[in-house]
């Protein structure tokens, strides 16, 4: 990066934490650490909810899943606006009623401590472990601008986080992600535009828009069903709704987010209207993807998008071999720029016979650059036993660092890394508030001061920033990050989210029908997702149902008013 982009990038993250330092004075205990005294507005609701779920993973890993892919992710998300409605209907005026801090406060109300208990651990897994892999997003930035070590730009980057999230608490992230998002999202249109301005000449945006349609990259509806294709309309509207309502309805780091607004309508405003606005946006940022894909059809990508790995390979032994099979790349790329020429002139005159010999050519070129693409993959795990040759997370940043203005890198840059900021310190402050409330304060110390309680918060912060930190060590090979923190999320969603509803529906099953029939619940599930029959997606629905089946069942086991039935 040039003196400018620095500058830019320092600049703006200077800013964001002076902003965020100065917006969250005035903390004296829980109510203003956690919740900010309830007084955020709706539009910071909203903002604070994208926030939170736009990690530096969303802007880093998205385009680049478009690229390899399509866009067919995207219909992940087309559950989420009917959750949106379910959830301000069913969960929202509960928690508001009760005053709570956390979600799982109510499940002790309804059940018992053991029920809540479970299921603030089961939270605690599943986003420390995803907290892990967020921090390591932005860490592959650093790795690979500075060539530091993986391991160091994880705990520097953690570091910084945990600096910013023990001081400011849930005011500085909720206001601090509002001025985040209008940065990033004035950013990634700078970055669309860009894409289509650096093609060629004559190839415009429709003409982009046609080529990656041609090559399958614009896949955003596939109606065809099977339970272990990963993205279908089957599984993102079924399994789909049942992670957003999980999501959205059960983990702490987003009800945080809306248990800070003023009023109930404030918080269902916010929801509702990020019903709105999450699927169109991530749209938007999956076809920065496939226009990304697009431009390295004109233009000769690398043969492996992480830099780092390639340059292993070159100051090895199999240099030479690499240096062959890069040539074997180049020339394909040659020919791949003939094709898709052919493939646009075929367009703009509609000759179907045209396109479709152009097509063809284009898909074969780029199937043989595949397999010259897997050779070298094949050297790098010689080179570099047990490095992860998946560079779909390098895509964009590839893109970004070697075709943008200066100035613009550096902006870009800064998104990536406030993007990373807001959601995970929104997720170290849920991670600290249900310990806290849910563990702490309900079984270690119960008549603690509130400045005792400030402290230990502030210490729990400090802990699980640590942890994530850790975890982030651990979380290179995982493929395509978008999807492992996804997978993650559904591993655990669906036995939580069938508590709630057994909670909110089943009225007759009490704590110990529910207990037993959530551990029941996880342990299926997991061995399902290790048995690989099922997309990941649907989980979400199993585990929900397993709960609600196995509680119910149970509970007739043991009699309605808990003493076991027996035979006479």
């Amino acid at each position: 990066m040039s003196i400018y982009d620095w500058l830019v990038l320092g600049f703006t993250l200077i800013t964001i934490i002076l902003y965020g330092v100065w917006k969250s004075r005035g903390q004296k205990d829980l109510d203003s650490y956690f919740l900010g005294n309830r007084t955020m507005p709706w539009y910071i609701i909203l903002l604070s909810i994208i926030g939170t779920q736009a990690s530096a993973i969303t802007f880093l890993s998205a385009p680049g899943q478009a690229y390899a892919d399509g866009m067919r992710f995207v219909q992940y998300y087309f559950g989420l606006p009917l959750a949106m409605i379910v959830i301000c209907i069913a969960f929202v005026p509960i928690f508001h009623r009760l005053k709570v801090y956390t979600a799982y406060e109510y499940l002790e109300q309804r059940f018992d401590l053991k029920t809540r208990t479970l299921t603030s651990f089961l939270f605690l897994i599943q986003r420390g472990l995803s907290t892990g892999i967020s921090i390591y997003a932005p860490s592959i930035i650093l790795s690979s601008l500075l060539g530091w070590n993986i391991y160091y730009t994880n705990i520097f980057m953690g570091g910084l986080l945990i600096i910013y999230t023990v001081y400011g608490g849930t005011k500085a992230v909720s206001y601090t992600q509002s001025l985040q998002l209008a940065i990033i999202f004035t950013g990634m249109f700078l970055a669309g535009w860009m894409v289509v301005h650096l093609l060629p000449k004559e190839i415009g945006f429709s003409d982009a828009l046609h080529v990656a349609g041609k090559m399958g990259k614009l896949n955003v509806i596939v109606t065809d069903f099977s339970w272990t294709d990963r993205y279908n309309i089957w599984s993102g509207v079924i399994g789909g709704f049942f992670l957003a309502l999980s999501y959205f309805g059960t983990d702490q780091s987003q009800v945080g987010r809306y248990l800070t607004a003023k009023t109930l309508t404030e918080s269902r405003m916010g929801l509702l209207m990020n019903g709105l606005v999450k699927v169109p946006m991530q749209f938007l940022i999956m076809l920065i993807g496939a226009l990304v894909f697009v431009f390295y059809l004109y233009f000769r990508a690398p043969i492996n998008f992480n830099q780092g790995l390639l340059n292993q390979v070159h100051n090895s032994a199999y240099a030479p071999q690499m240096q062959e099979l890069e040539q074997q790349f180049d020339s394909l790329t040659i020919v791949k720029q003939r094709h898709v020429k052919a493939l646009t002139t075929a367009i703009d005159t509609d000759n179907k016979d045209l396109i479709d010999n152009a097509k063809l050519q284009l898909q074969n070129t780029e199937g043989a650059a595949d397999q010259v693409r897997d050779s070298a993959n094949v050297l790098i795990k010689k080179a570099a036993p047990g490095a992860e040759t998946n560079d779909t997370n390098y895509i964009f940043l590839h893109f970004v660092v070697n075709n943008l203005p200066k100035g613009l890198v550096g902006l870009l840059i800064a998104i990536i890394f406030l993007a990373s900021w807001g959601s995970i310190a929104a997720a170290l402050n849920s991670l600290a508030s249900t310990t806290m409330v849910d563990i702490y304060k309900r079984m270690v110390n119960k008549d603690g001061s509130e400045a005792e309680y400030l402290r230990m918060s502030k210490i729990w912060t400090l802990i699980w920033g640590v942890f994530s930190i850790a975890v982030a060590q651990f979380a290179s090979g995982m493929g395509s990050l978008i999807e492992a923190v996804n997978i993650l999320g559904s591993l655990f969603y669906g036995t939580i989210l069938g508590i709630f509803v057994v909670a909110f529906t089943m009225k007759r099953v009490k704590g110990s029908a529910t207990f037993w029939g959530a551990v029941v619940a996880e342990i299926f599930v997991v061995a399902i997702y290790l048995a690989d029959v099922i997309s990941f997606l649907w989980l979400n629905v199993i585990g929900c149902l397993l709960v609600m089946i196995a509680a119910g069942l149970i509970q007739l086991a043991i009699g309605v008013n808990g003493y076991v039935v027996r035979r006479k």
